[in-house]
């Protein structure tokens, strides 16, 4: 009825949330246009980064601030009366994190389309995340939102019952969303330190902030409608130098719809590359750097010896020669920087063997952008062994990203916020149509970007290099290095290396566009890591306090307390996460990546199967959530380590099937729901007999 007071009411809330995104949509584009005008009149470059970041972290904190709660239902699910668009808007904020945002992009320029032998590309990542979306629609988050609950472990609880199968789905939550976690605040602080030119780990601090601000207050409440402004600023952030590089290049600011044009020139670019003179040098001198390293790794003790030995004599011979003091302490430099131990000097010299032979291949081992697969198949049987190879690590990464979407806690939890199960189905498809406006630009970046290095970068003398290569390598060194290897004074693109997580963040810079556009870039991967991480913190500290607590056996804890105590363990979680940040563990999208494997063995199997199979029992459940985990973290610790973490490669010769340990989550799912239905067939079994 038009008259019913409650509709009357909605319609009034709708109107007042829509009026107040319009406001923060405009002031938005009226502050950035007043710093780009600002800077047009010779306004400090160095003040714009800060600004950027102080301004938009303001605009969350107020959001948050205005949205604070102590209520157990706002503060867990929001009321139950998000909106279909806005909870699908902050659902694509909460999804597009530093991981989809900073290193998609990056994926596909360093991966190309199908990848390279040890790398699955890019593309794997783009259909595996939308497919998981559609699981998600369809199997998934109208059931749960049919049961009124409020994290994820309260599906366990309720479906099979007893203390077990939600203490283990509280510890795969919390155990699947720390790595996730960790990812953004590296993202953070990244970005962080670039703004503000303060030390990394500062910039981790900065952003921490933020993040706190946002969550620590309001919950669930609050992380929506902050997650709503932020996905007006990323998609502000993505858009506009995308479109604004397409137009430079191709006279069009439609990349998604011109960008082909420019996959046929990098196609001539890199055969003109790959048989040039000075590449081809490049590439031989990587390969005897290569086998300079192999063969300091037959007897390592001795090599670090002889090294050290070396760089003594040298010394005292340049003290005797009365050599210029900056040589000496070059050389000191170069002393002090030896591995202290012959562990150390095998885990760093096997990293640069690894680097050193990958450079060795054409094009500084990066696939040809447009191929299929690594290898071939109508080539040789190594060939042959390497295309087939690439194909199944591009469907078991695929295979992985689906279905740890669909069991991802912090994003199951935003359709609990909506009013009813309709509006949930709604959410699912408005968060596909808000990702895809950044996923179908991704690739067309990734483009642009390459296009943009081979004609600008490559060719350019070292005496003239941009500005932003240093300050960008002075933020992380691992980020981008341009080195002259063969001694001509010219960039070759075999002497570039370029990092997955900067190249959307320099790609202003890299495409000469006016610095505060870099600042909005920057902001934009900042609401995407702020965004995530205030959802996956929350679902965290939810899980420990009132999943982990409420089983077992203790008190419960009265509901005012509740939210007390979770916003504490909130923050001990944040502290942990930006300690583990600050070591640098991998980069974002290896961190990310492995997240969606641990998700999808532990939780998928005794998840799906709870919701269409009355069989399924607690027990079994349990045993299938163990079981599938356990597989997985064997797979990932026997075959990928943290040496593996770091390189970025395979470094056991244990690989099942050859798949890469990103993915293991290919043998966990299976194994678990094969343990979960045979244990409850032989339950049932039993059960019918007695």
């Amino acid at each position: 009825m038009s008259g019913d007071p409650a509709s009357t009411g909605d319609r009034a809330y709708r109107r007042r949330i829509g009026r107040n995104l319009l406001l923060f949509t405009a002031g938005f584009l009226v502050f950035f246009g007043g710093l780009a005008y600002a800077e047009q009149k010779g306004f400090s470059r160095t003040l714009i980064g800060p600004i950027l970041l102080f301004a938009t972290v303001m605009m969350y904190a107020v959001v948050g601030l205005f949205s604070r709660t102590t209520d157990t239902e706002e503060y867990y699910v929001a009321g139950r009366r998000i909106p279909a668009v806005y909870n699908g808007m902050a659902t694509a904020a909460d999804w597009m994190s530093a991981a989809s945002f900073i290193s998609l992009a990056g994926a596909l320029y360093l991966q190309g389309y199908g990848g390279t032998a040890n790398q699955t590309g890019g593309l794997a990542y783009v259909l595996g995340w939308t497919g998981g979306f559609v699981l998600v629609a369809l199997l998934i988050a109208p059931h749960l939102r049919r049961l009124e609950l409020y994290t994820l472990p309260d599906f366990f609880a309720v479906r099979y019952g007893g203390r077990w199968p939600r203490l283990l789905a509280a510890g795969a939550v919390v155990l699947c969303s720390f790595p996730y976690v960790v990812a953004q605040i590296y993202g953070v602080g990244l970005i962080a330190s670039r703004l503000t030119g303060v030390q990394f780990e500062i910039g981790i601090l900065l952003g921490l902030g933020g993040v706190l601000v946002c969550s620590f207050l309001g919950g669930m409440r609050a992380v929506t409608w902050t997650q709503v402004a932020q996905y007006i600023v990323l998609l502000l952030a993505f858009l506009i130098p995308v479109s604004w590089l397409a137009y430079k290049q191709l006279g069009n600011p439609l990349a998604p719809a011109v960008y082909g044009e420019q996959i046929q020139k990098i196609a001539l670019i890199e055969q003109l590359l790959i048989h040039a003179p000075a590449e081809q040098e490049v590439r031989a001198i990587f390969e005897e750097q290569a086998r300079t390293y192999r063969a300091k790794l037959e007897d390592v003790d001795m090599a670090l010896a002889r090294e050290r030995e070396l760089l003594e004599e040298r010394i005292s011979m340049l003290k005797k020669q009365g050599a210029d003091f900056s040589l000496v302490a070059l050389a000191r430099r170069e002393l002090d920087a030896l591995p202290k131990d012959a562990e150390t000097a095998r885990r760093q010299w096997t990293q640069a063997m690894f680097e050193s032979a990958e450079r060795a291949q054409p094009l500084g081992g990066l696939p040809l952008h447009s191929q299929a697969f690594a290898g071939n198949p109508n080539g040789t049987a190594a060939e042959a062994e390497t295309y087939n190879r690439a194909r199944l690590n591009f469907v078991a990464l695929m295979f992985c990203l689906m279905v740890g979407t669909a069991a991802l806690p912090h994003l199951l939890t935003r359709f609990y916020t909506t009013p009813t199960v309709a509006e949930a189905r709604t959410s699912v498809a408005w968060s596909l149509f808000f990702i895809a406006l950044l996923y179908i630009s991704a690739p067309a970046l990734a483009a642009l970007v390459k296009f943009e290095v081979m004609q600008g970068l490559v060719g350019t003398s070292f005496e003239n290099l941009p500005r932003w290569i240093g300050q960008w390598s002075r933020v992380d060194p691992g980020l981008i290095s341009v080195v002259d290897i063969n001694g001509d004074r010219v960039v070759q693109f075999g002497e570039i290396r370029l990092s997955a997580d900067m190249i959307m963040l320099a790609t202003p810079e890299l495409g000469g566009l006016p610095f505060v556009v870099s600042g909005l870039v920057a902001a934009g991967g900042l609401a995407a890591a702020l965004s995530t991480a205030d959802g996956l913190l929350l679902t965290i500290s939810n899980a420990i306090i009132r999943d982990m607590a409420a089983s077992n056996g203790a008190e419960p804890i009265q509901k005012e307390n509740r939210v007390i105590i979770s916003k504490f363990a909130l923050l001990a979680v944040a502290m942990v996460a930006a300690l583990v940040a600050a070591s640098k563990p991998a980069e974002i999208l290896a961190l990310v990546t492995a997240a969606f494997s641990l998700a999808a063995s532990a939780l998928f199997p005794a998840m799906v199967l709870g919701i269409y199979w009355r069989r399924a029992s607690g027990s079994a459940a349990v045993a299938g959530m163990a079981v599938g985990l356990a597989v997985t973290m064997y797979y990932m610790v026997s075959n990928f380590g943290l040496l593996g973490n770091v390189l970025g490669v395979e470094i056991s010769s244990g690989l099942w099937f050859g798949i890469h340990p990103v993915s293991a989550g290919v043998f966990g799912v299976p194994a678990g729901m094969a343990v979960i239905l045979a244990i409850s067939l032989v339950e049932g079994r039993f059960v019918r007999r007695a």
